[in-house]
Parts: structure tokens; sequence; C-alpha cells
């Protein structure tokens, strides 16, 4: 299909692009941008008067449930809360039940995505069988599977020795070793950030020191294996100057940080209000300004949305029993905007970190998070002026739990275009 989106503002991080023009769009990809090529007629005209029109957003971390976990969300549910969030491409860890340890199921998930004709997905394979963090997974015939990294998601692996033969193995087939940095003993029984409020209120803490004893060892390992290594979900302050020197170093390694991290703190928590649960935990104010301080000076590659759906049995707990985890996919990119409005970054440099940042991260290349001619037509078409209120009813993901319920944000999806199809409109 031919198709014009006419008069937005065209904003494409990665080329430096940023003017009012019209994007033409033919055979699910990006023909012109400006000027219609000779002989085109749009079958349909889209007006983006007074949008932004960016890449489809790409999310690094998005649980969709599937398989094992229907109850909490399901994959068509979830793939339909990523549309309305303008996240066209996503990558999910491999937490689910059975664990994404063994090709069939890679295949499985991929078909079923496949079948529902809307977002991209791409699977994390599991480093060890069964997340167990005894045995490596057979990576090679995973990749074949479609597996674009591998992951133990938020399971630690206890045995450094299996740590660094996974290191190895990956580093041998070139492929990246996705972890989250948390000592398992020191981490052990925490729910909460230890620190004052913690203390007050009576929560088992999970410091600081849990999160750089892990990065200490895994930047070891890296130096000595040459491994491509991503860290997830930094937290810390402290955590954060060590990836900075790391990078100055020459390791290779990238980061993220979930989008919530970016705003909320461990005062936040105010009495036991077990929507901000969350693993890692929100720490204190100084570790939230390093977040975006290290946003600004590219020692965080990526934000993501950390997105986990968590069903109302297990949330509507006691802070300390309550499972970890809220929904997010619909409130990456407004959240995004209030960070990028509260610290006065340029709108490309805020979209940079959800579209061509964390692309570079998955290894996609032009595949996705681009805006150019010849780009595929993946497209995220939003009002930045846009107020709405963040309420149960108006959230399409399964899991209907985030520190924002009530709350009112800026920025809201209009269209989302993948293969140049109009997928998703408000």
């Amino acid at each position: 299909m031919r198709l014009s989106v006419l008069n937005g503002r065209v904003v494409d991080p990665a080329s430096g692009l940023d003017r009012q023009a019209d994007v033409h769009i033919a055979d699910g990809h990006i023909v012109a941008i400006g000027r219609a090529p000779a002989g085109f007629e749009a079958e349909r005209a889209l007006r983006a008067d007074g949008l932004v029109v960016a890449p489809g957003l790409v999310d690094l971390a998005a649980r969709l449930r599937e398989p094992g976990f229907e109850y909490k969300a399901t994959l068509e549910s979830e793939m339909g809360a990523a549309l309305a969030g303008g996240v066209t491409s996503l990558a999910c860890p491999p937490d689910t039940d059975p664990p994404l340890d063994e090709p069939g199921l890679v295949e499985m998930l991929k078909y079923r995505a496949r079948g529902l004709d809307q977002a991209r997905l791409y699977p994390l394979g599991a480093l060890t069988v069964g997340l167990a963090g005894e045995k490596i997974t057979e990576m090679a015939e995973l990749a074949e599977a479609g597996c674009v990294g591998f992951s133990q998601a938020g399971v630690p692996i206890v045995d450094t020795q299996v740590l660094l033969r996974a290191m190895q193995y990956a580093r041998t087939f070139g492929f990246t070793v996705w972890l989250r940095p948390e000592d398992p003993h020191l981490a052990r029984g925490g729910i909460a950030h230890a620190g004052e409020v913690a203390a007050r209120l009576g929560l088992a803490g999970i410091p600081v020191v849990a999160e750089t004893v892990a990065l200490h060892t895994i930047l070891e390992l890296v130096r000595l294996t040459g491994c491509r290594v991503h860290l997830c979900r930094l937290s810390s302050a402290a955590g954060l100057e060590l990836v900075r020197r790391a990078k100055a170093e020459g390791l290779p390694v990238s980061a993220d940080a979930a989008v919530h991290h970016l705003h909320l703190v461990d005062v936040d928590i105010g009495y036991f209000d077990s929507h901000y649960r969350v693993d890692p935990p929100f720490r204190a104010v100084r570790d939230r300004e390093a977040i975006r301080a290290a946003l600004a000076d590219g020692t965080l590659d990526a934000i993501c949305s950390d997105h986990t759906p968590v069903d109302d049995d297990s949330k509507q707990l006691p802070f300390a029993e309550a499972e970890p985890g809220c929904t997010a996919l619909e409130l990456l990119l407004p959240l995004t905007l209030k960070w990028a409005h509260e610290t006065r970054t340029a709108l490309p440099a805020a979209l940079a970190r959800i579209t061509c940042g964390s692309s570079a991260v998955l290894g996609l290349g032009d595949e996705a998070g681009h805006l150019r001619t010849g780009s595929r037509a993946d497209l995220c078409v939003f009002d930045p002026e846009q107020h709405w209120t963040v309420t149960r009813e108006s959230l399409l993901s399964q899991g209907r739990h985030t520190p924002y319920l009530g709350m009112e944000l800026d920025g809201r999806v209009r269209m989302t275009l993948v293969d140049g199809r109009v997928v998703f409109e408000r």
C-alpha cells in the first residue's frame, strides 16, 4: 500500500533529521521524505499537523508473559499495548515458563508473534539451561532459532566459573551476553533500597554494593574474555561510574536504565505502596540524578520500559509480599519526554535513547530505530503536547499496575505504523 504522512515534524535521531516534511511510503518502506517521487500517488494520506513523526520505538525489555504466565498477560494483550505506546520492535527476556532455553520454544514464540502481525519480536535466549545457572545452553542453536542475545533475566549465576564459560562461548560466536548486575548474596532477602526510607519502614534493604560488586566481577570477565556484554537496568551512581570507566577503557559494554528510574526514588514508596515495588529498587535522589547524567554523557546507551505485567492477586499485597514489576510499554514515550523536558534535553537526543540507541544494542542496524529513505516504514506518530491521565482503563496491557496511576503525563501516540501499515490509531 502507498501512503503519505503529511506535514509532521519528522525526527530521525540517527541521521540528525529534524524538520517539517511529508513522509511517503510504498511496499513497506520509506521511498521519500519531503517531495514525493515522480509518479507516486498515495492511496491514503495521514495528516500529521502538529505531530511528531519518529521511528518506531525499540524497547530492550518487555516481558510478554508467554509461555507459562498467561494469567498475568498474553502475547495479544502486550503486543497491543506495545503498538499503543508506539513500540514497533521489542526484546523479551527468557524468564518464561518454561524458559527460552530450547530452539523449539523460541521458534514457537516467534511464530505466534508473526501470526499476530503486529510489533517485531526479538527474543533473548536463556544463558543457562532452565536459568538454573549450572549448565550453559546451546547458544548457536538458539541464535539460529532467532535469539538476538543471551540472558539470565533477573536470575543470577552464583557459580562464577559457569559465567566465565558462558562468556567464552558467546565470544567465540560473537554473541552478546545480557546481564543485570546484582550479587545474590548481598541482595538476599532485600526488597527496597538500603537507606533511611527502608530503615524507617522496616523493610529489608538491597545495598548499592550488591550492584557494584557484581559489576566488578562482570567487567573483569569482560577484560579476560573480550565478550560483548550489555548491562541491564543499572540503578546506582556508583555502578554507573564503573561503567563510565569501563567504556573509557574501551571495553565492549553497553548499558540501559529502566524509564521509571529516571523519575522515582525510594522516598516515593510512601506508606508501603506496592505499585512502587520494582527490581532493582528505586534508589536515592543522587542515584536518580546520576542516571540522568549518564544518559546525557553516553554512559547509558538506552532507556527501556522494563515492562513486567503483574496480576492483581500478586500485586495487591503488603509491600514485602507483592511481586515486583509494573506495566510500562505505554508509558515509555511519555516518561522519556518528561525526562527530556525536566533536563532540557533536545527531542532528537531523547528519542535516540528509545530508537537508534536501543536498536544498536540489539545489533539490528537499519532494521529498526531509523527513519530515512529506504528504511522500513516502522513509524511512531505522536502528539508531544497532549495531556492525559494514566488510569487502569487507559492502558491496554493486561497488567494495569504502575506507580503512575492517577497522574497526568504529556505525550500520546496517535498512530503507529509497521511495514507501512497503520496498526494502531487513536
